[in-house]
């Protein structure tokens, strides 16, 4: 389905006017339709990935609320798994849901074959050692949002850009569009904190991870 300027400043949080200086300076991929600017959403999605969190999002005012703490929050609601054995990413992702089908309503194959198609069509690593599993239609029931964590045992040839292989997998399912987007920007740009790489490194336990993303979104 074709965005307009008005959808994409509602997904992303952003005003138009930013928007719009972002299209006049090529930094985010759009068409035109009878002289009007539309845009993919698995293109904005794929723009987000390959920025790397490079490009701030900016809320507004009456957003700053649930956007304040909404990766600490879809943390919360996912689990940590830690030192998986699964030597590949398709393991990786079939065994994950495997363990987090256990505790969420959710059929792990389905769930996994949706992931492994994102995947197809591109890879969701994002460099620097970290994945954004995530599918191309599902959302979360309710008004809910949740990243789930694996910490592979051995780090995974993922397909990322820079060639380094993943140790952190964030598995994340939204409840609509606009999260979705926001969350995957907060987590790309998770990935230019070299702090926060070297905690993760680390396998943290899930208390421990969001202890550490809670003062890290609070200094955003």
């Amino acid at each position: 389905m074709d965005l307009k300027v008005q959808d994409v400043a509602e997904l992303l949080g952003v005003s138009e006017e930013k928007i719009n200086e972002w299209i006049a300076e090529g930094k985010i991929p759009a068409y035109k339709i009878k002289s009007q600017y539309r845009f993919s959403r698995e293109e904005v999605e794929s723009w987000m990935m390959s920025e790397r969190g490079e490009k701030q999002i900016y809320p507004t005012e009456e957003q700053k609320g649930w956007q304040q703490f909404s990766l600490m929050r879809a943390l919360n609601q996912g689990d940590v798994l830690i030192d998986l054995e699964t030597p590949t990413k398709e393991l990786c992702i079939t065994e994950s849901m495997k363990e987090l089908s256990v505790s969420h309503s959710m059929d792990a194959d389905v769930v996994s074959e949706m992931l492994l198609d994102r995947e197809k069509l591109m890879p969701t690593a994002l460099n620097q050692g970290i994945a954004v599993p995530h599918t191309r239609d599902f959302l979360m029931g309710g008004t809910q949002d949740l990243v789930a964590v694996t910490f592979p045992k051995n780090p995974i040839e993922w397909g990322a850009l820079d060639g380094k292989p993943v140790f952190a997998a964030f598995f994340l399912f939204a409840c609509n569009d606009r999260h979705h987007l926001n969350l995957l920007a907060k987590l790309a740009h998770l990935t230019t904190s070299e702090k926060a790489l070297t905690f993760l490194q680390s396998k943290p336990s899930k208390r421990e991870l969001l202890t550490f993303i809670k003062h890290w979104e609070s200094s955003l």
